[in-house]
């Protein structure tokens, strides 16, 4: 795997990559919710690239992984600029983002910043902030957020965690569904038909909402949230070298 590197970021933080020289268009795997660089995805991807000989740049935003920072300090809007600011400073040229769950949100954001060379979104999860957490909150739920700044959530996956305010009223200043988004590079989107946290109508909508001259949606029957068994590890390679091409 390649060195980890640092730079200082927005605010302050010591954000953690890793770049794997190669011929570009740079690959830039964006991470989800909670997760990190060392993911099976990100570090399943970088093997890849380094075989093909293809530039590749994994990455964790303040709060995550190795890089410095609290979690429940940040934001969606602050970890666009976490990965933006590592993107500028490890990369040149066109990039091709590959984003899985949040890091489809967060990539939804870079697109309309970046020079981009092409799109794969794996259970991308625009706007859960609001259209997951906001909508699903009881109103007890909701007064927690609003008058003590945060609530406690179960997880599948981990420990319980905490959304705050911050994450929610910041959400709301980044949706990505309410207004064009317009790409001007070939996308790809693959959703688990068993994906227990981003439904597929999220999918469909993201699918109607990008405006991009070629544009794809692959439903998998049976993947979950993961989406890391090697049959779907093979379909993200192929959905890069589809928009590469």
């Amino acid at each position: 795997m390649a060195d980890i590197s640092y730079i200082t970021g927005p605010r302050g933080d010591r954000l953690a990559y890793a770049f794997t020289p190669g011929t570009g268009p740079c690959i830039v795997f964006l991470s989800g919710y909670r997760s990190d660089m060392e993911g099976t995805k990100a570090v399943h991807l970088e093997a890849w690239a380094k075989a093909q000989g293809r530039a590749f740049l994994r990455l964790d935003y303040a709060g995550h992984g190795a890089s410095g920072g609290v979690f429940e300090d940040g934001c969606i809007g602050d970890w666009a600029a976490d990965a933006e600011a590592i993107i500028r400073d490890a990369t040149s040229g066109p990039v091709v983002l590959v984003g899985s769950s949040m890091g489809g949100w967060i990539a939804a954001i870079l697109s309309q910043r970046l020079d981009l060379a092409g799109f794969v979104g794996i259970a991308a999860a625009p706007d859960f902030t609001e259209d997951g957490f906001w909508t699903g909150f009881t109103e007890d739920q909701r007064r927690t957020v609003m008058e003590e700044g945060g609530v406690q959530l179960p997880s599948a996956y981990e420990d319980p965690y905490i959304v705050t305010r911050k994450l929610i009223e910041d959400g709301r200043e980044n949706l990505v569904l309410r207004q064009p988004l317009p790409m001007a590079c070939a996308v790809r989107l693959l959703q688990g038909t068993e994906d227990e946290a981003v439904r597929r109508d999220t999918a469909l909508a993201l699918l109607d909402h990008i405006d991009a001259e070629d544009c794809r949606l692959t439903l998998v029957k049976g993947a979950d949230h993961r989406f890391s068994t090697p049959a779907c590890l093979h379909l993200i390679e192929t959905a890069v070298l589809d928009v590469l091409a």
